[in-house]
């Protein structure tokens, strides 16, 4: 094993970091990379003007390097505010401003505008690949503290970096989203025969009638199919449902059209048609064993429709193509009676300051005690059968 040591420098764009070396790293040991960790998908927030310095994420990606040789990335931005996260600090903001502090610009390890779990230390495989992870959490930390930021936010990490960045004294964090299991069923059928009766008609009857009676046809769309046309009908529905939803979108038009040249393959927008028109969609992102939904929108307001585009035709799509499980996008307990159950994501903060570091440590462990208490009872209330002989429908 080498004896040189790491360095770590920081790159503004992402555009600045070789495409096929980026990948290298974010790819998994079966050479896999997920969709949000692609370099396709960060260049195109950058290029389309989505994730730049004047939305507040202004490019601060670590790079790791041994020899001269990149041995690992970590996707970061400088931010001047906390949207767009899905992890929400902004009371410790505030907190921290009224004691007289500045919280902003602060650092955040992260996936713009993406609640979902996935690897956020990205080295490459191989016998250093521990040393580099290690490497890449004790220089972040450093980067923090000589940047004079407030702190350091890696959000949607998996559990292993999570345990990873605790150990060399990062703040730890959990929330709950909702996602399917895909236990090995056949047919959506097969899924609706392992909750109680009750549940499954009321599934039926949702399914029913988002659909009959109201002319509407689901469409998915892939690939080829990802026209322009169909881009701008989309971006419709996001802009109509993000306005309100969040006063302002956060991607732009051309962010989408950008991914359906360089991802449209790994793309699915379940499209809502009605009297020749498509009048709601979601986009969905395909990865190696999960299908992630992202954001939905419609110009029209049917009755179970966004369960329907959202919820029921992710899972009638993960069930065909054999995917293990979808992921539903952030917060929702409504999609528990849907048949999603309760997961626990992670997140891990380095504070600089030890007076906020204390408040927000004392925080944080109340909240995991209440998200854990949460996760446990919401377990309890899923749609499932629990072994009892159920009668038929």
């Amino acid at each position: 094993m080498s004896s040189m040591p790491f360095t770590l420098r920081v790159a503004t764009s992402i555009a600045d970091i070789p495409a096929q070396v980026w990948n290298a790293c974010a790819a998994d040991e079966a050479g896999h990379v997920d969709p949000f960790l692609d370099h396709a998908f960060f260049l195109s927030l950058e290029e389309s003007r989505s994730a730049v310095r004047e939305t507040g994420w202004l490019g601060h990606h670590l790079i790791l390097e041994r020899g001269g040789e990149i041995a690992g990335v970590m996707p970061c931005y400088l931010k001047s505010h906390s949207r767009g996260e899905y992890v929400f600090d902004g009371g410790w903001a505030e907190a921290y401003e009224r004691a007289g502090g500045r919280y902003y610009p602060k650092l955040q390890v992260s996936v713009p505008f993406t609640p979902a779990t996935g690897r956020r230390l990205l080295v490459r495989p191989g016998a250093e690949a521990d040393l580099a992870r290690t490497a890449l959490v004790q220089g972040a930390a450093q980067v923090t503290l000589q940047s004079g930021v407030s702190s350091l936010h890696v959000t949607f990490c998996r559990e292993d970096e999570w345990e990873l960045m605790a150990a060399a004294g990062y703040l730890q964090r959990t929330d709950t989203q909702f996602h399917f299991e895909n236990e090995a069923y056949g047919t959506f059928d097969d899924f609706l025969a392992a909750l109680s009766s009750r549940k499954r008609k009321v599934i039926r009857r949702e399914r029913r009638e988002a659909l009959e009676g109201r002319g509407i046809t689901i469409r998915w769309l892939t690939g080829a199919e990802l026209t322009e046309a169909v881009w701008e009908r989309f971006y419709e529905f996001y802009m109509d449902t993000g306005s309100r939803k969040w006063g302002r979108p956060y991607l732009t038009r051309a962010f989408y059209s950008l991914i359906g040249e360089r991802m449209a393959d790994r793309i699915l927008l379940v499209m809502a048609e009605r009297e020749g028109r498509y009048v709601a969609g979601a986009i969905n992102f395909i990865g190696r064993e999960v299908l992630y939904g992202r954001h939905w929108g419609a110009v029209e307001e049917h009755p179970f429709l966004h369960f329907e585009v959202c919820y029921y035709q992710a899972i009638d799509y993960a069930i065909l193509h054999g995917l293990k499980r979808v992921e539903a996008g952030a917060q929702g307990e409504h999609k528990l009676a849907r048949g999603y159950r309760p997961a626990t994501t992670r997140s891990a903060h380095f504070i600089a300051d030890r007076g906020l570091r204390r408040a927000v440590d004392d925080y944080l462990a109340r909240e995991r005690s209440y998200v854990a208490e949460a996760v446990e009872e919401l377990g309890a209330m899923t749609p499932f059968r629990r072994g009892i002989p159920d009668e038929q429908d």
